[in-house]
C-alpha cells in the first residue's frame, strides 16, 4: 500500500537527482535568453512549403490559375523567409560556444542574409527535382503519371528534404540540415545524409532501409533499390582513441549505376559508370566501370568476395 509520504519521497527524490548537475551534463543545452531554439514543428512547416512552392497544385494550397499564383509564391516566400531566419538563428545561436561574445543583432542579420541565398537557390532545386521525377516514371513500369511518382513515391520526398537540407549545409548552417534530413528519414524510412551528394535524375524504387553516407558523392542517373548502404567501414582512431571526423569514408558511384535491393557498398571505393551490383551482396573494393556484380553459388552458398569484375 502506498502512502502519501512514500509518494512524495520518491517525487523527491527524482527532482533531486535529476537536478544534479553531475547527470546532465552531456545532454543539457544551456540556452541565452532571447534566443530562438531549433523547433521541429516550424522546420515542418518550412518543409511543407518549400514542396508547396516547389510542387504547386500537388502539395498545399496553391492555386494554378494564371493570374494569381504569383500572389501565392510570394506570400509562401514571404512566410518562408521569416520561418528559415528564425530557424537559421537558432542553429547558429544553438552551435555557438560562446554566446555572451555574440552580437544577436549581427547574427540576425546573417541568417537572413543566408535564407535569401537559400531561397534564390530554389529554381535549381526544382530543376534538380524534375529530374529525379522523371528517372522515377521512366524507371518503374508501375508508375502510371508523373502525377503519382509526385504525390505517392517517398523517393520524391526523401529527395526533396535532402536537397534542401544539402544546399543549407552548403551555406554553412549548422543542425538544421540534419535535422530536415532525418524528418525525411522518419517519414520515408530512407536515411541520407545532408552532405552526400546526388546528381540529377537520381531515383530509389521503393525505398524502406536505403542509407546513404555523409561523404558519398552519387553521379547522374543513378538508381537504387530498398534496402541499399552506401556505407563506411571502421574509421581510423587519433592518438587518444577517439574516432577522426571529416574524412571521406563513403563511395563514390559514377553515372548510370544500378544498385539492386540489399546490397552493401562499404568504404571510401569507386563503382565506375554503367555498373550494375546485383541484389544481397557486399562490395568493399573499387569496379571499374560497366562491371557486373552478381551473386554466385559455392557450396550452397550465396556470396561475392568484394573484389572487381
Amino acid at each position: 500500500m502506498y502512502t502519501e509520504k512514500d509518494i512524495e519521497h520518491k517525487m523527491s527524490r527524482s527532482v533531486e537527482q535529476l537536478a544534479n548537475p553531475n547527470s546532465y551534463n552531456l545532454v543539457c543545452h544551456e540556452h541565452r535568453m532571447g534566443e530562438p531554439l531549433p523547433s521541429i514543428e516550424k522546420l515542418g512547416k518550412i518543409v511543407g512549403l518549400v514542396r508547396e512552392l516547389l510542387f504547386p497544385g500537388y502539395f498545399g494550397n496553391t492555386s494554378l490559375r494564371s493570374n494569381t499564383i504569383g500572389h501565392y509564391v510570394g506570400v509562401n516566400i514571404d512566410e518562408l523567409f521569416e520561418l528559415l531566419s528564425e530557424q537559421i538563428l537558432a542553429g547558429l545561436c544553438f552551435t555557438c560556444e560562446n554566446p555572451e561574445e555574440v552580437d544577436m543583432q549581427e547574427r540576425q542579420k546573417a541568417a537572413q542574409g543566408i535564407a535569401s541565398d537559400f531561397i534564390s537557390f530554389l529554381p535549381e532545386i526544382r530543376r534538380l527535382l524534375i529530374t529525379d521525377v522523371e528517372a522515377a516514371y521512366l524507371g518503374d513500369p508501375a508508375a502510371n503519371s508523373r502525377s503519382e511518382v509526385i504525390f505517392c513515391y517517398p523517393t520524391i520526398r526523401a529527395i526533396i528534404n535532402h536537397r534542401v537540407a544539402h544546399q543549407l549545409l552548403k551555406l554553412d548552417v549548422p543542425l538544421i540540415p540534419r535535422i530536415i534530413s532525418e524528418m525525411g528519414h522518419s517519414e520515408t524510412g530512407i536515411d541520407i545524409n545532408p552532405g552526400a551528394m546526388i546528381g540529377e535524375s537520381f531515383t530509389i524504387d521503393h525505398g524502406t532501409g536505403v542509407v546513404i553516407g555523409s561523404t558519398c558523392i552519387i553521379g547522374n542517373n543513378v538508381k537504387l533499390y530498398q534496402g541499399v548502404t552506401l556505407g563506411a567501414k571502421s574509421f581510423p582512431l587519433d592518438k587518444d582513441g577517439n574516432p577522426i571526423k571529416g574524412t571521406p569514408r563513403h563511395p563514390i558511384v559514377e553515372d548510370n549505376v544500378i544498385i539492386y535491393a540489399q546490397a552493401t557498398i562499404l568504404g571510401r571505393i569507386r563503382i565506375g559508370k554503367n555498373s550494375v551490383i546485383g541484389g544481397n551482396v557486399w562490395v568493399t573494393n573499387s569496379l571499374p566501370p560497366n562491371s557486373k556484380v552478381i551473386q554466385f553459388k559455392a557450396k550452397g552458398v550465396d556470396f561475392y568476395d568484394g573484389g572487381g569484375i
